[in-house]
């Protein structure tokens, strides 16, 4: 049934739907008016004033049999053109002259003896056939005495008041959504890390809604803040003694059990370490303009030289220039790097240039996460079946997860798929253009 909804045919942008309701109801009058007063008042205004002619006309039938000379005498004293033996006359109309057919219906009720009425040939006059005793009777007058004057007038006025009222409804209604659209832009903006300058304005209700729009981005920010101050004090607490612990258990003889705990140890700062990044995320860093593609080109070498098994696939030839924190960016494709050669032999980035966004995708030749598994992937501390983790080092389930939320931080995606080329897991890291 929705495909047949009347909201499928409806603007989707509320300055759309503002201006059809605005719109609608204008058009709507406009008709009405125009058919109730044109078609009816000025047809009955017509039909009245033919029908002052009527005796006129039928003066000039009486007086046709006394000769031209009295015809003459007669036509000029109604102010009239009369001509007798006249032509016969083809009957005339023109499709929208509304008038004109209500002063030849008009007509051919009141004369039987009328055979043609002609309103084209000239638009000021109307030309008569009228049958009589001596033969046909032209008779011509003019089209004012028989129609209202200048009825276009009326739509002529309709239309330039209805334009005119028009353009200051646009330019109100303009003025009215113009906050609404500095609103959405400064959340939309805010939603990808970035800060805009925003004052409320507009009517109440908007005001409202920026003035709340504030509020929570205050209190978002301070709670940022105050997480990050708190987390670099828990950052300094736990490995201050987790090192001691660490040179303590390094002057004790070795063993296979200081070994075993010195890989505790270790163990735990990953974790620590791991955790840190993925809640301090990229709350620290500021947005800068950078080129995306030699970004990824340095990100890729550093893997290499670090004897990580990835190349660089296909990438676009020109700079991707793209506000971003090079440094959060880095953490995630270092993360899924990471994850590409730890559980698959090779490794491989790509980047795409597409027309709103760019996507860069990071595949390996391992076992790949089943479909049913990916959406569980995507969450802190994940850990999958043993066919992934078997014997791949201590992940500890928060890599995905990291680049998932620098990627929503810049209102971007991350999305699994199984790679074409190798049957491998595909990640493709998705940011706005």
């Amino acid at each position: 049934m929705d495909r047949y909804s009347i909201k499928r045919l409806l603007p989707r942008s509320l300055y759309g739907r503002a201006a059809l309701i605005l719109l609608v109801p204008i058009v709507t009058i406009q008709l009405v008016v125009s058919f109730a007063f044109i078609q009816r008042l000025y047809e009955d205004v017509t039909v009245q004033m033919t029908q002052n002619m009527v005796p006129q006309l039928e003066l000039m039938l009486k007086t046709a049999p006394l000769g031209e000379l009295a015809l003459t005498e007669r036509a000029q004293t109604l102010q009239l053109e009369a001509q007798l033996p006249g032509e016969q006359i083809e009957p005339r109309v023109r499709f929208y002259d509304l008038s004109g057919r209500a002063v030849r219906d008009t007509l051919r009720m009141r004369f039987d003896e009328l055979t043609g009425v002609d309103l084209v040939e000239n638009r000021k006059m109307v030309r008569l056939a009228l049958q009589t005793e001596a033969g046909i009777m032209e008779v011509a007058f003019p089209r004012s005495r028989v129609s209202a004057r200048n009825p276009h007038q009326l739509l002529v006025l309709m239309l330039a008041t209805g334009a005119l009222m028009t353009l200051i409804a646009y330019l109100f209604l303009r003025n009215q959504l113009r906050p609404i659209r500095r609103l959405a832009i400064a959340a939309e903006a805010f939603g990808k890390g970035q800060i805009l300058p925003y004052y409320p304005s507009g009517a109440n209700e908007v005001r409202s809604a920026g003035g709340a729009f504030l509020n929570m981005r205050s209190r978002i920010e301070r709670q940022t803040q105050q997480r990050t101050l708190m987390l670099s004090g828990v950052s300094h607490d736990l490995r201050t003694p987790l090192t001691r612990l660490k040179l303590g258990l390094s002057m004790q003889e070795q063993s296979k059990d200081t070994d075993a705990l010195l890989s505790d140890v270790g163990e735990m700062e990953n974790l620590i370490t791991a955790f840190l990044d993925f809640a301090r995320a990229d709350a620290t860093e500021e947005l800068e303009l950078c080129d995306l593609t030699e970004l990824i080109t340095g990100i890729v070498s550093n893997a290499q030289r670090a004897d990580q098994s990835v190349k660089l696939g296909q990438t676009p030839d020109h700079p991707l220039n793209l506000k971003l924190r090079p440094m959060a960016i880095k953490r995630a494709l270092e993360n899924l790097i990471g994850n590409a050669t730890r559980y698959g032999t090779n490794g491989r980035v790509s980047v795409d240039a597409l027309e709103t966004a760019v996507r860069i995708t990071v595949e390996d030749d391992g076992p790949g996460i089943p479909e049913s598994q990916r959406e569980e992937a995507l969450k802190p501390f994940a850990r999958l079946d043993a066919s992934r983790n078997q014997n791949k080092g201590s992940g500890v389930g928060l890599g995905l997860a990291i680049a998932a939320d620098i990627a929503r931080s810049h209102g971007g995606s991350l999305r699994l798929a199984e790679s074409e080329d190798s049957g491998g897991l595909r990640v493709e890291f998705v940011l706005p253009r």
